[in-house]
């Protein structure tokens, strides 16, 4: 394109870039206010704020789940905690690379994905990962209702708890999960800013909460000493690491969602520095702090019941005061609520928003994942540990390594981090490639979903997976399914674009209209 025919792009001295002219992309049918690239001046958040961010989505019931989870399959605290700390460390790699788009353009996951899937394309990793936002969504809003159900059943006594069961569960614990479900609804509904509203006083209080069950368990079991004393059902043999690699893959696929979406959260960083600063201090040292507190309080159940309770909904609910399940489970309720507003709906909003830009808004798609977050039914997601850790982490998270493998290869080693702005949005630029789509994309993403999961499999009776595995030659490739899916979408990708996607095929040659700046219908 010739002087004069696109919007000028300004890269400032720190790196950051941006449209000094939006009058081309705002006609485009590939943009809304939520897809925009953030001018400079609104990239105002700091290194607390990310470490805030962290805080808020790390410190929920999943993620608790995800320790304790470790420990029911017989892990002791130490097998478990180094486990997921290789894990989130690991995890933070692709996450922190990927983050840098966001910041250095302003962008969101899904049009930062249109540079290398094409601008149609795009819709291919962008829902990928808005349907695993959905799941996530149920399974958090599952664990809420669980909480409603206790706490309304500490006041009503044994006609709630013990309802007639439909479906297999009380009709009362459907009613908590519905309100709960609501509850968000509105929320949701009321916008972005009640959200952040919402968060900024309720996600500390998960940090009181789960330090009250620990507190109760250690005093109960007699200090720390039996708790830590209590041996691993494994070893450290051969049964130990063949629980291991599947477990570590677990771990890092439970991130593996917000290393591909980061950008929905770094574009309106202040900096490089402060957003990847932020990041670090924050993932690691939240995750560790909700591992350690699951690890003492599900190894201290085992002291005491001779069993690991690794439902910390369960849990509470022994409390001897009613009071205090009361007091602990509200504050679980509003700090989980405030996790999952945070880390699976402001993705999907953007995501289904980038399926069809004119049409979906922001309460719009949050309402698309609450339908489709029941629809998953993800009672049964999270009623096994087996299941919850090996066939559900493990799948999705080497299905979206291939995405975050293309991702990857296609920004810092293609595009050398250098992205044209404005055709991200347009129908006549190097994002284009033909018809909307990079086929060398779609099929390294399709290459490295294959090896990731292709050998997916399960034990007799445990789990949805053929014994075999679903490809039994790919089988042994199945532990190590998110390593597996990353590389070898990122050489695929690579070895297909060499003098072809980074030229920008099936470019198209148009002219774009020129005038005024940003228009007002894009303001933010």
């Amino acid at each position: 394109m010739g002087p004069g025919t696109a919007p000028r792009q300004l890269t400032h001295a720190d790196g950051r870039v941006e449209l000094t002219d939006y009058t081309a992309i705002v006609g485009s049918r590939y943009v809304n206010p939520e897809l925009a690239p953030v001018p400079v001046r609104a990239r105002t958040w700091s290194t607390y704020t990310y470490f805030a961010l962290w805080m808020g989505m790390a410190h929920n019931i999943p993620s608790y789940l995800l320790a304790s989870g470790l420990v029911a399959i017989g892990m002791n605290w130490l097998q478990a905690l180094l486990t997921i700390t290789l894990g989130n460390l690991i995890v933070l790699v692709p996450m922190l690379l990927n983050s840098h788009a966001g910041t250095k353009y302003g962008i969101p996951f899904p049009v930062f994905a249109r540079a290398c899937y094409g601008v149609r394309g795009a819709n291919l990793a962008a829902l990928l990962r808005a349907f695993i936002a959905c799941g996530w969504f149920g399974i958090q809003t599952w664990v809420g209702g669980q909480a409603i159900y206790v706490i309304v059943g500490q006041l009503a006594g044994t006609g709630w708890v013990n309802a007639p069961r439909v479906l297999g569960q009380p009709w009362t614990l459907w009613l908590g999960f519905a309100v709960f479900w609501l509850v968000q609804m509105l929320i949701i509904w009321r916008g972005m800013e009640a959200v952040r509203r919402f968060e900024n006083w309720s996600a500390p209080l998960v940090t009181a909460a789960f330090l009250v069950l620990v507190v109760w368990v250690v005093v109960r079991a007699g200090g720390f000493g039996p708790i830590l004393a209590e041996p691993s059902a494994l070893g450290w043999g051969a049964e130990f690491w063949r629980v291991f690699a599947p477990s570590l893959m677990g771990m890092i696929a439970f991130w593996a969602t917000l290393s591909l979406n980061m950008p929905d959260f770094t574009r309106f960083g202040g900096s490089q520095r402060q957003q990847v600063l932020g990041q670090v201090l924050g993932l690691p040292t939240t995750m560790s702090f909700i591992a350690i507190v699951s690890i003492v309080t599900t190894s201290g159940t085992v002291v005491l019941y001779g069993e690991a309770i690794w439902d910390p909904v369960r849990l509470a609910s022994r409390f001897s005061s009613p009071v205090a399940v009361i007091a602990a489970l509200v504050a679980v309720v509003l700090a989980t609520v405030s996790a999952n507003l945070a880390a699976n709906v402001v993705s999907p909003s953007y995501d289904f928003s980038n399926a069809v830009p004119k049409l979906v808004s922001f309460r719009v798609g949050g309402l698309i994942t609450g339908v489709l977050g029941v629809l998953i039914q993800p009672w049964r997601l999270i009623a096994d540990p087996r299941v919850y850790i090996f066939a559900w982490l493990g799948f999705y998270g080497g299905v979206l390594a291939a995405v975050a493998g293309v991702l990857i290869g296609g920004y810092w080693l293609v595009h050398r981090t250098r992205l044209d702005l404005p055709s991200l949005y347009a129908e006549t630029g190097r994002y284009w490639f033909r018809g909307g789509w990079n086929w060398r994309a779609v099929v390294a993403t399709c290459v490295g979903a294959v090896l990731a999961v292709g050998g997916a499999h399960s034990a007799p009776g445990a789990g949805p997976f053929p014994p075999e595995g679903l490809i039994p030659a790919l089988k042994p490739l199945y532990d190590y399914s998110w390593v597996a899916g990353l590389l070898g979408a990122l050489l695929v990708y690579l070895v297909l674009s060499r003098g072809g996607a980074s030229s920008g095929e099936g470019r198209k040659r148009g002219r774009h209209r020129q005038g005024r700046t940003r228009p007002a219908a894009l303001d933010r």
